[in-house]
């Protein structure tokens, strides 16, 4: 029964709530211990909520789960969990999630009430997506990166530290292409086998797909161009070098493009990050260079 319900959290999708992190990251803060627990503490209480909707997620699914080729063994939809069972799952996740917020001896300046106002909203957004949202088009895919902001938003409240516009929107823009080439690949299904992922595929297709992953693409590419060379940015980090990490992220954009439109294989981005080697090496080679420019240079 255990391996079922913990499959029905999908904890291998707890590395989106990393995104808490970046804002200390990008501060230069990410040695203090204090400040870095405290931003932990935030990623978990994202990884149990996060996990609570996805129980909700399946079962509003379930029926539609069953038909699916890639989906059907769901829990739920196999039959593994019962609604009940998950809807209860579902309850101790998201209060679990309120009551660490609560308790954790957060620093001066941290006001519990707006970080629990943050969880809350990510909460009521994605419950009205689950009920409603995913299946209409375009909004489906803003709600996605709506999450992503509020995870970074979370982040900087916790700790304090200051969040930049350029994070905000690199992070909307990357969470965009990521949830429009997971969408291509339902596209992609749809036209070959006839299977619905949701109800709003039917208002997408492969010609607007590309042009709008492409469009998104060349964006994020051009914000982050923009963010290393931003006087605001070098004055900021006392370093004009930032602009070098832009080889990484380059190269792990037009990677995510080749997976997503060569391939047909972004439908699970996080399963992207964990097992291909090139985004493994871009995003480490990012990391590493970011890290050395703002923590040694």
């Amino acid at each position: 029964m255990m391996k079922p319900i913990i499959k029905l959290l999908r904890p291998q999708q707890w590395i989106k709530n990393s995104f808490v992190l970046l804002p200390l990251f990008f501060n230069g803060s990410l040695f203090n211990m204090q400040l870095l627990l405290a931003a932990m503490t935030m990623a978990f209480a994202f990884c149990l909520v996060s996990s609570g909707i996805y129980c909700l997620n399946d079962i509003c699914d379930a029926e539609s789960d069953g038909l699916h080729p890639k989906k059907k063994s769901r829990p739920i939809a196999c039959g593994a969990v019962s609604k009940r069972i998950a809807l209860l799952l579902m309850a101790f996740c998201i209060f679990s999630s309120i009551f660490v917020i609560y308790i954790f001896p957060w620093q001066t300046g941290v006001d519990v009430c707006h970080v629990l106002v943050i969880v809350l909203l990510y909460l009521l957004i994605n419950i009205a997506y689950c009920i409603r949202l995913k299946h209409i088009a375009i909004i489906d895919v803003f709600i996605i990166a709506v999450g992503f902001v509020l995870r970074i938003i979370s982040g900087a409240m916790v700790t304090c530290v200051f969040l930049s516009h350029w994070m905000v929107l690199m992070t909307f823009l990357l969470a965009l292409l990521l949830a429009f080439s997971k969408r291509r690949d339902d596209v992609v299904m749809f036209e070959k086998n006839h299977v619905k992922a949701r109800n709003s595929i039917v208002r997408y297709n492969l010609p607007f797909m590309n042009l709008v992953i492409g469009v998104i693409a060349s964006i994020t590419m051009v914000c982050y161009i923009m963010y290393t060379v931003s006087p605001e940015v070098i004055n900021r980090f006392h370093s004009s070098s930032l602009y070098v990490t832009s080889v990484f992220v380059l190269a792990g954009i037009i990677r995510y493009l080749q997976i997503t439109i060569v391939d047909v294989k972004s439908g699970n981005p996080t399963k992207v990050l964990l097992k291909d080697r090139f985004v493994q090496a871009t995003v480490l080679g990012w990391i590493i260079t970011f890290a050395m420019i703002i923590y040694v240079g």
